[in-house]
């Protein structure tokens, strides 16, 4: 215990006080390398905001080793300002391999472009999900079927890059799935990741698609690593599946010219059979979507065939 009193009081009372200040300030060089350390320490987050950190600092450390060579003359000043540059120097050179390292096909970035790099997502983040479904594009032909009612299982999840998908059941139409939209974004949905299901509904290509897919069980791996990407998954799920439910607002008919809105708060569940048949598509009437129904005394599930 001696030995450590005796070290801290070497430490804090080895050196004399000052008693006497310097009148002059230190060189120009000391001071604009303060002005770095200052301004580089205001650096932001991402690949962008580290260089823009290291750039700055190493400059500052460089300064200071300068300062320190030149004006101080220590060594060890400068021998540990060398050292932090340096360090600053071989961190920018890696973050610059590393953004140019970040590089998509075409398709990819602008997919990135369009939805991902709006919501905030970095570069390295998005290169994970892209890694999740092998870089690839898939191709899907004109009026070649994506999934069959009944018969294709619920094994992936898919988004739309380029081209038009018709969604139909019983042959009857429901809706469109455009670009940047999910193909089976309520399949997913409907769905716990240890359970499996089959399509309810026929999606088939009405133009040449282009579509990413992400098989479901890597994706739940990818998941289990990265929380984030789950939630962003999440959210954009949920945003797909609102679309396609107001999309299927506009197939939904009661009768005497007025369109239902699923949105309306006293909407209850009927069996079928007491569900009156739906309009055909070409009596359909496009109306306000908060528009209530009047006349009508018992609101009910209806089809949508």
């Amino acid at each position: 215990m001696g030995e450590n009193a005796s070290f801290w009081e070497s430490l804090i009372y080895a050196h004399p006080t000052c008693t006497t200040w310097k009148q002059e300030a230190e060189g120009s060089i000391y001071h604009l390398a303060s002005i770095l350390f200052v301004v580089g320490f205001m650096g932001g987050s991402g690949f962008f905001g580290l260089l823009y950190v290291f750039s700055l600092l190493g400059l500052g450390f460089l300064c200071s080793s300068v300062w320190a060579w030149l004006d101080v003359c220590a060594a060890d000043i400068f021998s540990w300002n060398f050292i932090l540059f340096a360090i600053c120097f071989v961190q920018f050179i890696y973050v610059t391999y590393q953004v140019r390292s970040v590089s998509f096909d075409r398709e990819f970035q602008e997919l990135y472009s369009a939805l991902f790099q709006p919501l905030g997502i970095s570069l390295t983040v998005y290169r994970k999900i892209v890694l999740c479904c092998d870089a690839e594009v898939v191709t899907l032909e004109k009026e070649h079927c994506y999934a069959m009612q009944g018969k294709t299982p619920i094994d992936k999840l898919s988004l739309l890059v380029s081209g038009r998908i018709r969604v139909t059941v019983d042959g009857e139409f429901l809706h469109y799935i455009f670009p940047l939209q999910f193909l089976d974004s309520p399949e997913w949905d409907s769905l716990r990741p240890t359970e499996e299901g089959i399509f309810q509904v026929t999606l088939t290509a009405e133009t040449d698609c282009r579509y990413v897919a992400w098989r479901r069980k890597k994706l739940y791996l990818l998941f289990a690593k990265h929380r984030f990407i789950s939630r962003l998954f999440s959210i954009l799920i949920g945003s797909d599946i609102a679309e396609k439910l107001y999309a299927l607002n506009d197939r939904v008919h009661v009768g005497k010219g007025f369109r239902y809105d699923i949105r309306l708060p006293n909407f209850y569940h009927v069996s079928l059979s007491e569900t009156p048949p739906v309009q055909p598509s070409h009596h359909l009437q496009r109306g306000s979507p908060r528009r209530k129904p009047t006349g009508v005394t018992n609101c009910g599930s209806f089809s949508t065939q």
